[in-house]
């Protein structure tokens, strides 16, 4: 068994919101998948710009709270390029026990509701 890290938990998340982004008809302008490097995606949708944030958040944490210092500084770095900014908080927990960590032989939980605008 191997506990995924917080950059794999990361990785993650950030395919759950890349599909998630995809679907809605986003174009991916620039992806980065470092971690505490915001934001983690610049992409198109009607010819409007949006920053998205993405963050994976553990049990028994809620994926709904947010550094709002950090999504502040991000919306007024978005406002100089006349983006919208979001917020994606992806929970993950470990299918049979939310109490266990997320490793790389067993299903996960997913609590992801999509984007939160700021």
């Amino acid at each position: 068994m191997a506990i995924l890290n917080e950059q794999q938990l990361h990785n993650l998340a950030m395919n759950i919101v890349g599909k998630d982004l995809k679907n809605q008809g986003y174009e991916f302008l620039a992806v980065n998948s470092k971690l505490k490097k915001n934001p983690q995606f610049v992409a198109l949708r009607d010819k409007k710009l949006h920053f998205v944030v993405v963050r994976a958040i553990t049990y028994p944490n809620d994926p709904q709270d947010f550094d709002t210092t950090l999504l502040t500084k991000m919306k007024n770095h978005a406002d100089k390029y006349n983006a919208k900014t979001f917020y994606a908080g992806v929970g993950l927990a470990h299918i049979k026990s939310y109490e266990r960590p997320v490793d790389s032989e067993d299903d996960y939980v997913v609590n992801y509701s999509g984007l939160k605008e700021i």
